[in-house]
């Protein structure tokens, strides 16, 4: 049987819908700034951006960091916006990055889940 002895790591990541938001969740540029903008409140450094646009409406924005991913997905037609703060590190907190993000996308109303993962468990 296995015992657990110590979790080397706890990462919360908190992925978040957004309804009603104010911002405009077609202009992929703004998205894109959007996200940027969360990565750097939190301390994270982007080593890639995905950018797609929909037809006729919709975006997906994703930046890899050096320390996980921040994404959204969004449907404009509904003020809808589904997004993803995963950011690890010593000192990295997600809900900055959030703080970032509600601010920008304006939701009327939201449902957050917070998961956390352990990474480097040690047994026995």
């Amino acid at each position: 049987m296995d015992l657990l002895v110590k979790a080397m790591l706890e990462i919360e990541q908190l992925l978040v819908d957004l309804y009603g938001c104010e911002a405009d969740l077609d202009d992929a540029d703004f998205l894109l700034d959007t996200l940027r903008a969360a990565a750097d409140a939190v301390g994270s450094k982007v080593v890639d951006e995905v950018v797609h646009r929909f037809s006729p409406v919709g975006v997906t924005v994703i930046l890899i960091l050096a320390e996980t991913h921040i994404s959204i997905h969004t449907w404009p037609e509904h003020g809808y916006a589904a997004v993803d703060v995963f950011v690890c590190g010593e000192g990295k907190d997600p809900n900055k990055a959030w703080d970032s993000l509600r601010s920008a996308l304006k939701p009327e109303s939201l449902k957050m889940k917070r998961l956390t993962r352990t990474i480097g468990v040690t047994r026995l």
